[in-house]
């Protein structure tokens, strides 16, 4: 589709301790039943505007809204990918709007100290990170209540 040289290098497992990058990072969560779970991709700012170039068929000196968007939505469509391979196995799951994460010398961290599998793809002489994490859902306590001002109410008292 970007029709880019793409290269999926093999799979390794990282541990859920924080790691430093400087670029963007696409974070999206995902839910159902039994599991909770992120997917990440992960990409330098120069492979980040390459891509977004291809996406919307213009070129991009740096990053800037459009270049997030791009890559918020490359994220939902790789991990959207792997919810419904995973939903063979996991059940039915939803997936959360991507959050777009952009900077220098930034960490991410995962609380739960899950491991991740990590998908290396290279791109000529760069690289993009594809990061999946779940685990077992935790016990729900209670939901919170539908209505939107009631639980404007809770978030802000806790």
């Amino acid at each position: 589709m970007l029709d880019l040289p793409f290269e999926v290098r093999p799979a390794h497992e990282q541990s859920g301790d924080s790691s430093e990058a400087d670029g963007l990072i696409a974070l999206v969560g995902f839910a159902g039943a039994s599991v909770v779970g992120t997917g990440s991709l992960r990409c330098s700012a120069p492979l980040a505007c390459k891509i977004s170039g291809r996406f919307l068929m213009t070129e991009f000196p740096g990053v800037n809204s459009e270049v997030l968007d791009a890559i918020g939505e490359l994220g939902n469509m790789i991990i959207g990918n792997f919810k419904v391979a995973a939903e063979e196995l996991l059940g039915p799951l939803a997936l959360t709007i991507p959050t777009v994460i952009h900077g220098r010398n930034f960490s991410t961290r995962t609380l739960s100290g899950e491991e991740w599998v990590v998908v290396p793809v290279a791109c000529g002489d760069d690289c993009m990170d594809v990061k999946v994490c779940v685990q077992e859902k935790p016990a729900v306590r209670r939901p919170l209540p539908a209505n939107s001002s009631r639980a404007a109410d809770l978030v802000l008292n806790t």
